[in-house]
């Protein structure tokens, strides 16, 4: 274990030692393809951008760092040029639009890239066809060929590391012109005539990167390039945004509002959701009553006070008490129903009652026997009081 951590502490060290013990003038340059202007490598474009400012010395150079949907919407620009070097150009539909609008206006927008994306390619009805490139021909003398303009005669330019051999096809000759081709003769400049304007787009992007351009006379073949252009634009403005932009985010600048607008059937659907939505938020908001809170139901509060009474009398053993409540209770009911005198109880008044509730006359005359001797009686004991409630609890079972 001891001499394993030994040997790790030796690696690391020479780990550390080597590089800085390697002469840095040998070392190769990065052959990374950036095409960033401040990026001085063989595949950065700060020769481009240099050459570009001496070109246009009489205008200041605007560095645009943003996608050209935020762009357009910030300047207003009727004759300027736009230069857009990337290994890869990803755009969506907004920036699609936006360029065509730049274009559209009299502006020159200047593209080269090693992929173009489709949706901009089929805005100018072309493709662009990708070709193959073997190890063995990288160092191979490869010319990349313009076609000037027709004063003059056609030059050729060339370097040594991996040919141009992409191309466009399917080119629309109507509104558009071939003016580069590759070594194989096939058309890697074109313009592309919109509005106003002019959209150039080339395919090969190497051809304006340091390594390319400091080539012999090779920096002429920009001059050849932008001669297209228009000779004294407004404004010049240098692309420093796509060339570090390797996808297509379709959600750059995404609104789903403008997405539906631009379908007719989902115009149509979006309206007449908003106005069901409406027509049942009308009708729907009458028809919606509030919650009613349940109330709890009224509790019969006499028969918990009368048991609660009785339990007062029962548990001071006042039978006495009781057994008067109750004979005066009794007799109250006898005179609201049956409408007899019970002040006065004597045969009649046995025989009118024992008649009137339906009652033997024997049982009436045994009850009120029981309450004369209550009401006479100056106690009353437990079972004298029993006796007396069943006898009026089987008067009122027994009653019509």
């Amino acid at each position: 274990m001891k001499h394993t951590r030994t040997y790790l502490f030796i690696f690391l060290l020479l780990g550390g030692l080597l590089p800085g013990c390697i002469d840095k003038s040998k070392r190769l340059p990065s052959l990374r393809e950036t095409f960033s202007k401040t990026d001085k490598n063989p595949f950065g474009t700060n020769i481009a951008y240099r050459q570009l400012e001496a070109m246009y010395y009489n205008n200041t150079i605007h560095d645009k760092k943003e996608s050209f949907s935020k762009t357009w919407r910030k300047i207003t620009d009727r004759s300027s040029l736009y230069v857009c070097i990337a290994p890869a150009l990803f755009v969506n539909e907004d920036e699609v639009d936006a360029m065509m609008d730049y274009v559209g206006e009299g502006n020159d927008l200047f593209i080269s890239a090693g992929h173009i994306d489709e949706l901009l390619l089929k805005r100018t009805g072309c493709q662009e066809k990708f070709s193959v490139i073997w190890l063995d021909d990288m160092f191979d003398s490869m010319k990349n060929t313009i076609t000037k303009p027709v004063a003059e005669p056609e030059s050729l330019y060339a370097y040594y590391y991996l040919p141009f051999r992409n191309y466009f096809s399917d080119i629309d000759s109507s509104n558009t012109r071939v003016l580069g081709l590759n070594e194989n003769k096939q058309p890697n400049l074109i313009v592309y005539f919109y509005g106003k304007g002019k959209l150039f787009l080339h395919c090969d992007p190497r051809a304006f990167s340091n390594y390319f351009l400091l080539k012999e006379n090779n920096y002429k073949y920009m001059q050849d390039v932008l001669a297209y252009t228009s000779n004294t634009p407004d404004h010049v403005y240098w692309d420093d945004y796509y060339n570090k932009i390797n996808y297509r985010n379709d959600n750059r600048d995404f609104s789903a509002f403008r997405e539906i607008m631009k379908h007719p059937p989902l115009v149509y659907a979006f309206w007449l959701l908003i106005l069901l939505l409406m027509l049942y938020i009308l009708f729907g908001a009458k028809r919606i009553q509030r919650i009613i809170e349940q109330r709890k139901a009224n509790e019969n509060t006499s028969v918990t006070f009368t048991e609660t009474i009785g339990r007062l009398y029962l548990q001071k053993k006042n039978n006495k008490n009781i057994s008067d409540k109750m004979v005066t209770y009794f007799n109250e009911y006898i005179r609201n129903r049956y409408f007899l005198n019970t002040n006065q109880v004597n045969d009649d008044f046995i025989s009118l009652l024992s008649r009137k509730s339906g009652v033997e006359r024997n049982m009436v005359e045994s009850l009120y026997r029981t309450i004369v001797d209550a009401q006479n009686s100056p106690t009353m004991n437990d079972y004298q009081l029993l006796s007396l409630n069943e006898q009026i609890q089987k008067f009122h079972k027994t009653r019509n």
